[in-house]
């Protein structure tokens, strides 16, 4: 989507980018494809065109410098107590909103988007908050993907090395008479600042999909699917899709 879409005054971007990532050390700035990882959301959330602040949440100050030369706003640090491993995403998602509240700003829907999305197009941001503005039953709008085989043929091993059905009941059926399933595609979660702060579950019947492609996904947590991001991102850069 173009850059010159007037920007929605009731949206806030927000993208944690805490510095203590351990199994891939300093993740959030490490270069990927050229650019710092977190250069990808923030441009995503710029060309998207629905947000009047695009504001980074971090610890830490290297990250705040980066965030602020790749455009972003960094108006306050996160507190080390919600920058470890236990911190929750509804954590700092509602430190971010009242600390801002606190500063006068303030509004209807705040758009989490996490920094270790490359592969997050524009137009999925447009559609997840077309459907949140238009129904008024829903607090959240995130993004899923299908799972590429049935969840329901999931196997498990034991400690003795032996294989068993996690759900025996559906061992004999047909994959095509199996429910679709889908996970979090774990790239931006729209809501309604209310519901964040209120601590509205993510997971419930008042949250509404957007669907993405599985080759557009892929979780960015260990060396290997680092890798393999910067695969499917040299795929999409050969055929056009990274820059649409």
């Amino acid at each position: 989507m173009p850059d010159n879409h007037k920007p929605k005054p009731d949206a806030i971007a927000v993208i944690p980018a805490r510095g203590g990532s351990k199994r891939i050390p300093r993740k959030n700035i490490k270069l990927f494809h050229g650019k710092p990882m977190l250069a990808y959301s923030i441009e995503a959330a710029r060309a998207c065109g629905e947000f009047k602040r695009i504001v980074v949440s971090t610890d830490d100050e290297e990250i705040a410098q980066t965030a602020r030369a790749l455009g972003a706003e960094v108006p306050f640090m996160r507190p080390a107590v919600l920058s470890d491993d236990y911190a929750t995403t509804m954590d700092v998602m509602q430190h971010a909103i009242r600390a801002l509240q606190q500063a006068g700003e303030s509004a209807d829907l705040t758009c989490c988007i996490y920094a270790t999305a490359p592969l997050l197009r524009p137009q999925f941001l447009n559609a997840a908050a077309q459907i949140l503005r238009n129904d008024p039953a829903a607090d959240y709008v995130f993004s899923v993907t299908h799972f590429d085989f049935p969840v329901q043929r999931a196997l498990v091993c034991n400690a003795q090395g032996q294989i068993d059905a996690l759900y025996p009941q559906y061992r004999d059926t047909r994959s095509q008479d199996l429910p679709e399933a889908f996970h979090d595609a774990g790239q931006f979660y729209w809501g309604r600042s209310a519901a964040w702060l209120s601590g509205e579950v993510l997971y419930s019947p008042r949250a509404r999909p957007v669907i993405l492609p599985r080759y557009l996904v892929q979780d960015i947590d260990t060396p290997d699917d680092w890798r393999r991001a910067e695969y499917m991102y040299a795929a999409m850069l050969a055929d056009g899709t990274a820059l649409s």
